[in-house]
């Protein structure tokens, strides 16, 4: 079930580098950016920033090309994409935030971190790699991932009008019980997803991790990340492997497995994973 933002939130797309970010604005205080994933878009945040809105400004975009964002031709680094958030954060003048990042998500806030260390004040990693960080060669072996090599115009041609068939292959697989991501949550995604160019620029998000590992093997040799970092993983998906990956790459890291879930933690395990958090973030 997909819940709505709270009534105090606002909307406004903001235009950064060839994009326009949608991007939801609630409440007052230290500021939070949440950064959803692929298969998801940033309503995927929504209970979390229910508990968030009443002491934090919470800032809750969708990335570029995906969900109400825009879908331009190119920029699906993560590199790119963190300059994206970057120019959301000035355009609302906001300097110091809080990271709370979902899979691809982990990506770009990753990016965000290492190129704007000193506007990074924590970060929380939810259930997904960064490539050429740690173990991503050994993490790529794992056939559920073909995916990531799945783009190109055929495999467009593929599954135009039948999203939710491709989509619903990420929210089984990747789940530890597929009924735990709903039919509601299944419906509104796959429309999102349908909409025009965004299968396009989805698969672009897997294309660009080639540039991606040439970005972040760079941002290694800057140094580790010093800010708090929390890695949370599913007991079912990414486990421990989340505090290895953020080891090779930062050097304050806390680890929480969170239990009975997948890799889809906001819809598998809501309670434990707000609770994991909102307590890191005290």
């Amino acid at each position: 079930m997909i819940e709505p933002f709270a009534s105090g939130f606002r909307t406004d797309t903001i235009s950064t580098n060839g994009a326009g970010i949608f991007t939801r604005i609630g409440g007052d205080g230290p500021a939070i950016v949440l950064l959803h994933g692929y298969g998801e878009t940033g309503d995927m945040w929504a209970p979390l920033a229910a508990r968030l809105v009443t002491s934090h400004t919470v800032i809750v975009p969708d990335l570029r090309g995906m969900g109400l964002s825009s879908h331009p031709p190119g920029g699906y680094d993560k590199k790119t994409q963190a300059a994206d958030i970057a120019t959301v954060l000035d355009a609302l003048k906001i300097d110091k935030v809080a990271l709370v990042t979902h899979d691809i998500g982990n990506m770009v806030g990753y990016a965000f971190a290492a190129e704007y260390p000193a506007r990074v004040t924590k970060f929380a990693l939810l259930d997904a790699p960064l490539p050429g960080v740690g173990p991503w060669d050994e993490i790529l072996k794992s056939p559920l991932l073909w995916h990531f090599r799945f783009g190109g115009p055929d495999m467009e041609r593929l599954v135009k009008g039948r999203e939710r068939i491709y989509l619903d292959r990420f929210w089984n697989d990747f789940s530890a019980d597929p009924k735990n991501f709903d039919e509601a949550s299944r419906q509104h995604y796959a429309e999102l997803y349908a909409r025009p160019g965004a299968m396009h620029s989805g698969f672009e998000q897997f294309k660009a991790f080639d540039q991606d590992v040439i970005d972040n093997k760079v941002f290694l040799t800057r140094g580790p990340l010093s800010m708090p970092v929390l890695a949370i993983g599913g007991e079912k998906s990414f486990g421990p492997m989340m505090a290895v990956v953020m080891r090779a790459a930062a050097t304050n890291v806390q680890e929480v497995v969170i239990p009975n879930s997948g890799h889809w933690l906001m819809e598998e395990n809501p309670d434990a994973t707000i609770a994991a958090v909102m307590n890191f973030l005290r």
